[in-house]
C-alpha cells in the first residue's frame, strides 16, 4: 500500500508540473537607493491616424461629444486616472515634417498640410502648439516636444523654444501673447529629432551627432539657463554603435537624455493579426518584448563607460506591440485591437523599466489613443479602455516609489526548443511605506506558483488585484467594453516573512503589503 501511495504521489507531482511552474523571488537590500521615475509611465500622441484628430481632438464646434476646447473630456479623465506624467508630441516620424508656426494663430487662417507619413491625409493644422500644451495642463502631464531637425531649420526650433518658454519681451513671446497666452508654458522636455537613422532623415550617426550638437547649442544659452532637458534621437533597437557614437561625441552639457526605440514585432514584413494569433506567433511576440531587457542592459553598460556618474538618462520614448491593422481600416492609420497579449507586453516591459530605474528615467508607450498599443480606443461617442490601460492603471503605484531590488528565479515559457522566462516582477515602496509587487506570468497554458521571500520587510497583510481573461485573444470591444477589467486577488497569503502566490496563465497581479 505504501508503494502504491508513493507512486500516486510521484504521478501527482508530475501532473502538477504540467499544470504549474514553481518560481521564487526575494526582496533585497540595496546599498544605493533609486526612485522609479513616474516618467517611465509616459505616453505618446503622434499626428497619426485617429490619435489626434477624432481621438484626442474632436473640435470646438462638436455638439455631440463632451469636450473642453475641442479635447474629449472622457479621454482626459481616463488618462488622468493613470496619473499620466508626460505626453510626447507631435511625433514620431511626423515630427520631422511638422512646422510649428503653421499650427498657431486663428484656425481659419492656418495652412493645410499633407501627412505623407501616415495615410497621405490632408490636415488643417487646427490642433497645434497652444492646443497641445493647454491639453497637457488639463491632463496634469508634462509636455515632451519632439523638434524638427529633419526638414526644419535651427532657427525654427530655437524660435519654438522661445515662443513657449520665454517670459520676457521678444518677437516670439509677443507673438504668443497676441495668440492668447500671456504666461509661458515652460516646457522642459525636448527631443532633438526623431529616428534620425530612418524617417528623421536617414542620417549616419556621425552626421546626426554634428547636427544634434548644432541644434542643441542654439536651443538655449551656453549655460542652458532655461534648464532644457534635451534628448538625442537614440538607437534603433540593437544598434549599439549609434549609442556609443552619441555618447563619445556629444558633450554631456548638451545632452540630458538619450532615446531608444524598440517594438515587439513578429516579422516586419508580416506582422500578423492583433487578435487572431497562434501560440507560435505569441511566443515570437513575447520573445521580442523580452529582448527589451537585453537592450536596456547593453545600452546602460555603454552609458556607464562614457558617463560613469550617471548624468545622462536612458529614454525609451517608443515601445509597444505592432501588428497588422484591423481589417477594413486605412493601413497608414496603424489602428489595432488590444488583447491580453498586449497586457503581457505591458506588464513585462514596465517591470524591465522599473528594475533598471538607475538609468531608465522616461518611457513612452506607442500610442495613447487609436494607434498601435493604445490604452484608449474611440468610436464616435464611445470609448474603450484596453487591457494595456488596465495594466498601467494597476502599475501606477510604482510611480516615484523607491525601487526594491529583487532576485527572481523563474520557470521558463518554452516553445519549439526555445525558451524565455515565464515570470517577470518588480517591487517598490511608496512614500507611505506601502510595498507593491507586480507579477506577470506570460505562459499561455501553465499557472505559476511563486514564493516571495520578503527579506527584512515586515508585513502581516497582503491584498491585490489581478488582470486575467478566459482566452489570450480576448479584448475589450465597443459592444463589450468591460470584458477584461482588474478584479480583487485574495489568494496570496503572508506568513513568516514569505508570500505564496499562484499566478494563473497569462495574467498580471499587483500586490500591496502592509
Amino acid at each position: 500500500m505504501m508503494k502504491l501511495n508513493l507512486k500516486l504521489g510521484i504521478a501527482f507531482m508530475l501532473i502538477s508540473g504540467v499544470i504549474h511552474g514553481q518560481s521564487s523571488m526575494k526582496l533585497e537590500r540595496s546599498a544605493q537607493e533609486f526612485t522609479i521615475s513616474r516618467h517611465i509611465y509616459g505616453h505618446f500622441a503622434e499626428h497619426l491616424g485617429r490619435c489626434i484628430y477624432d481621438g484626442f481632438y474632436v473640435g470646438e464646434k462638436n455638439d455631440s461629444i463632451p469636450h473642453a476646447n475641442g479635447v474629449r473630456t472622457d479621454v482626459i479623465q481616463a488618462l488622468k486616472n493613470l496619473n499620466i506624467p508626460n505626453l510626447r508630441w507631435p511625433g514620431g516620424c511626423f515630427a520631422d515634417t511638422y512646422h510649428w508656426k503653421d499650427g498657431i494663430g486663428p484656425k481659419a487662417q492656418r495652412p493645410t498640410m499633407v501627412n505623407n507619413w501616415w495615410g497621405g491625409v490632408t490636415e488643417d493644422n487646427s490642433f497645434g502648439t497652444h492646443d497641445f500644451l493647454n491639453m497637457c495642463e488639463l491632463l496634469g502631464a508634462e509636455p515632451y516636444l519632439a523638434g524638427n531637425v529633419g526638414s526644419g531649420e535651427v532657427q525654427e526650433l530655437a524660435d519654438w523654444v522661445q515662443y513657449v518658454n520665454f517670459a520676457g519681451k521678444s518677437p516670439m513671446s509677443d507673438w504668443r501673447r497676441k495668440n492668447g497666452r500671456q504666461e509661458p508654458w515652460k516646457v522642459k522636455f525636448w527631443g532633438v529629432g526623431n529616428e534620425s537613422w530612418g524617417c528623421g532623415g536617414n542620417m549616419t550617426v556621425d552626421y546626426y551627432t554634428d547636427i544634434y550638437r548644432k541644434y542643441a547649442t542654439f536651443m538655449s544659452d551656453w549655460t542652458n539657463g532655461g534648464g532644457l532637458y534635451r534628448i538625442a534621437s537614440g538607437a534603433n533597437s540593437a544598434d549599439y554603435n549609434w549609442t556609443e557614437t552619441l555618447l563619445k561625441n556629444i558633450p554631456g552639457s548638451l545632452m540630458k537624455g538619450m532615446g531608444l526605440h524598440h517594438y515587439a514585432v513578429i516579422n516586419w514584413d508580416k506582422k500578423g493579426s492583433a487578435t487572431d494569433f497562434s501560440e507560435a506567433e505569441y511566443f515570437k511576440t513575447m520573445k521580442s518584448a523580452w529582448f527589451m531587457n537585453e537592450l536596456v542592459e547593453k545600452n546602460m553598460a555603454i552609458m556607464d563607460k562614457y558617463d560613469p556618474k550617471g548624468n545622462i538618462d536612458l529614454i525609451v520614448d517608443e515601445w509597444g506591440g505592432w501588428y497588422e491593422v484591423e481589417p477594413g481600416t486605412n493601413p497608414g492609420f496603424l489602428y489595432q485591437q488590444n488583447t491580453m497579449r498586449d497586457a503581457m507586453i505591458a506588464g513585462m516591459t514596465l517591470n524591465i523599466f522599473n528594475n533598471h530605474a538607475r538609468r531608465v528615467k522616461m518611457a513612452n508607450l506607442a500610442q495613447a489613443v487609436n494607434v498601435l498599443q493604445a490604452v484608449i480606443l474611440t468610436e464616435g461617442k464611445s470609448m474603450v479602455l484596453t487591457p494595456t490601460y488596465h495594466v498601467m492603471e494597476m502599475y501606477k503605484v510604482h510611480q516615484d516609489a523607491k525601487l526594491i531590488p529583487i532576485t527572481l528565479q523563474s520557470t521558463d515559457f518554452e516553445f519549439n526548443d526555445e525558451k524565455i522566462p515565464a515570470v517577470s516582477a518588480s517591487a517598490s515602496q511608496d512614500a507611505q511605506g506601502r510595498v507593491h509587487i507586480s507579477l506577470v506570468n506570460i505562459d499561455p497554458k501553465k499557472a505559476n506558483r511563486i514564493r516571495v521571500d520578503l527579506g527584512e520587510l515586515k508585513a502581516s497583510k497582503v491584498t491585490g488585484r489581478i488582470l486575467h481573461a478566459d482566452k489570450l485573444q480576448d479584448y475589450n470591444s465597443f459592444k463589450v467594453p468591460t470584458k477584461i477589467v482588474p478584479t480583487a486577488y485574495n489568494k496570496a497569503k503572508v506568513q513568516n516573512g514569505l508570500v505564496d502566490i499562484e499566478i494563473p496563465a497569462f495574467s498580471v497581479i499587483v500586490l500591496e503589503l502592509n
